[in-house]
Order: structure tokens, then sequence, then C-alpha cells
């Protein structure tokens, strides 16, 4: 099982995700051969702290900071962190068409089944993700860890 694999299943609860689009650097990035090539860019699994910090260099934003402003948001996420699609995208006021939209980067973590929160945290392993579109719009999406069969 990869890391990717491993970190969606639950089983890596004390690293982070971080996708970066390919539209974001090019092809000999270190990112490129350092993570694993998912549709459209990279994900990158590290150690918690290691990853906060990766993040925060690579983008300027304290991963926290983003995930707190991301989460006002809700969106699509894809299932394997490869971008996701904007919730402005299909803004018919807006003057953008989804082609304006793309995820340059995202950022992830997991958290413990905790059955004394309820929801979804009573179900197993929560996946937080967030995203932020090319227009700007910073976003958000959580489920359940898929564990394999």
């Amino acid at each position: 099982m990869d890391d990717l694999t491993a970190f969606l299943a639950g089983d890596r609860l004390d690293d982070v995700a971080i996708y970066v689009a390919d539209t974001v650097f090019d092809g000999d990035h270190p990112l490129s051969t350092a993570g694993i090539a998912v549709d459209g860019g990279v994900v990158v699994v590290v150690a918690g702290e290691t990853g906060r910090e990766a993040f925060a260099d690579s983008t300027g934003l304290d991963p926290m900071a983003f995930a707190k402003q991301a989460m006002d948001r809700t969106g699509e996420i894809d299932d394997r962190l490869a971008g996701g699609v904007c919730p402005d995208a299909g803004d018919t006021d807006a003057e953008v068409t989804t082609d304006d939209h793309h995820i340059e980067f995202g950022f992830a973590f997991a958290e413990a089944e905790n059955e004394e929160v309820g929801g979804l945290y009573a179900e197993g392993d929560v996946i937080h993700a967030y995203a932020h579109c090319s227009c700007g719009t910073d976003f958000s999406q959580k489920w359940v860890a898929d564990p394999p069969a």
C-alpha cells in the first residue's frame, strides 16, 4: 500500500498530505519525484510537523490558518486529493467559467474516530481536506476514511 492509500485509509493519523497541481511547477520540480503522481499533479504524504512546514514554505500560508479559512466554504475535493471542483465554478452570477477554475494546491490531515463527538467522527477516522482554486477561493470537504476491505 502506498503512502497516499494508507493516509486515505486512516492509517497515517500523524501525517499530512499536500497536493500541488502540475500547473504550479514544472516537471523538474523536486515534488514531481518525491510524491505520488495523481491526475493533474502530485500528492506528498509526510510527517505532520514536517508537512506543515513544507506547506508553509511552498505556499507562504500557515496551513492551519489556511484550513480555518477554507472550512467556511464547502466544495468537492477528489477522494485521492487530486484537486477538486471549486464551489464558485458553477456560480451563474460570476463572469467566469469552469475553465477559470483550477485547484492549485491542497492540504489534508486525518483525525481519529471519536464516538463521543458523534456525526462523521463516530463512523471512523475522518479526512479533512482543504483546497485553493486559481480564482482565489479556498474550500474544504471532509469524509470518513476508507480502510481497505
